[in-house]
């Protein structure tokens, strides 16, 4: 038994004891009242009653009506229908594949862009005069970033 269902339980349990709880009163209280009065009462009791049972009866066909839930069964697809053949299989990696090569092709590019960086230093050191000293100052870089002079 769930917990919903243990609830719903101690719940009427509740609303039970209460009712009778209730009615011993009136009846110990019905000799003292004037007789329209548990007339009245008399009437009352009976129309809460048979709306109590009509309740349950109500509470008791709309659990026995409702509606089994829709379980899919392992391995389907609502969308795909039931083939899980290779072609499924290969369209869900494809994404991570093209990915991956995606990954690949720009590390190459920027390792090739790199090379290209060093040879155009190496270019200029080779096809320029310069004295030896050059080759040691600190600011050697920014000369030849900054071109001839």
């Amino acid at each position: 038994m769930n917990r919903l269902t243990a609830a719903h339980t101690d719940l009427d349990g509740l609303q039970d004891r209460f009712g009778v709880r209730v009615a011993s009163m009136l009846g110990e209280q019905v000799n003292q009242t004037p007789p329209d009065i548990a007339e009245r009462l008399r009437v009352a009791r009976e129309q809460a009653v048979a709306r109590g049972r009509s309740a349950r009866r109500l509470a008791q066909a709309a659990t026995a009506a409702a509606p089994a839930p829709v379980v899919l069964g392992r391995g389907r697809s609502a969308v795909l229908g039931e083939g899980t053949g290779w072609w499924v299989k290969l369209g869900s990696a494809m994404p991570l594949a093209m990915l991956v090569l995606g990954l690949v092709a720009i590390d190459q590019m920027h390792e090739r862009a790199q090379i290209n960086a060093a040879a155009d230093v190496d270019a200029a050191l080779l096809a320029d005069d310069l004295p030896p000293a050059a080759y040691s100052d600190p600011g050697f870089a920014e000369y030849l970033k900054s071109g001839q002079e």
